[in-house]
């Protein structure tokens, strides 16, 4: 039996590579069946999770007043019931309505008209050094050089986005200021289908409301995810080929 030569053994190394990056194998193995959903896990010890580490402002030490009920900087009497510590779950209110359209339309050209003169060749004189050439090689005295370019470019952009969805969100870190770190996530599976939301952004406790919900508006650093995985998000996006033939072409 004669090896296999050189380029199949290179194929066929390729697309295993192809198939292992794109966790090929397990979707195989799902082939019939719905796509699973994510187990409800410390988002802490989630893969790629990093701290937030913000700059704090210099903290203020509250005034004293043992013989007071009131308490400096509480909203009431009683203990109040929003998100505060670290497990604490809130409602994150996402609106989102945006609509933008730009138009760009630039034109440049340039023209360029040089003459210049050569008495003089490498010390020779170009009149003595015509004689010295034959007649079909007469040195010219003069050099015109023309030059002329134009550019034109258009540039359009259209975009409209309109998203309206609450979501649950777990408060998992408390920076020195008193603001809450929050991330929530939903996943909602529908027949072959699962739809993911992602959210996570730094909010200020005064900016929850008494109902214990904060508009999307009000979250720093906000990163909103919304997409989904499925039969037919797999219809939706090209083929393994044709997106590493658009990485790797040049043209």
């Amino acid at each position: 039996m004669s090896p296999l030569p050189f380029k199949q053994i290179t194929a066929t190394a390729l697309c295993a590579m192809l198939l292992a990056g794109c966790n090929a194998f397990s979707r195989i193995s799902q082939i019939g069946e719905a796509p699973p959903l994510t187990t409800i896990q410390d988002p802490k010890t989630q893969p790629g999770y990093t701290p937030v580490s913000l700059p704090m402002p210099t903290p203020i030490v509250g005034e004293r007043q043992p013989n007071s009920l009131w308490k400096a900087g509480s909203r009431a009497f009683f203990k109040d019931q929003r998100a505060a510590n670290i497990g604490d779950i809130l409602t994150v209110v996402i609106s989102i309505d945006d609509k933008a359209q730009f138009a760009n339309d630039s034109t440049t050209a340039r023209t360029t008209t040089e003459t210049d003169a050569m008495p003089q060749v490498l010390g020779f004189d170009v009149g003595q050094l015509a004689k010295m050439l034959p007649k079909n090689m007469h040195p010219n005295t003069n050099v015109a050089i023309n030059n002329a370019t134009k550019n034109d470019g258009t540039g359009g952009i259209t975009r409209e986005e309109k998203i309206t969805l609450n979501v649950a969100a777990l408060v998992t870190q408390v920076l020195p200021n008193g603001n809450l770190v929050v991330q929530g996530r939903q996943e909602i599976r529908v027949n072959f289908e699962v739809r993911e939301l992602q959210i996570t952004g730094v909010l200020r406790p005064q900016d929850i409301s008494s109902t214990n919900t904060t508009p999307l508006e009000k979250l720093a650093e906000a990163r909103v995810s919304y997409g989904g995985r499925g039969q037919i998000t797999d219809k939706q996006q090209p083929r393994y080929g044709q997106q590493l033939l658009d990485v790797v072409a040049p043209f």
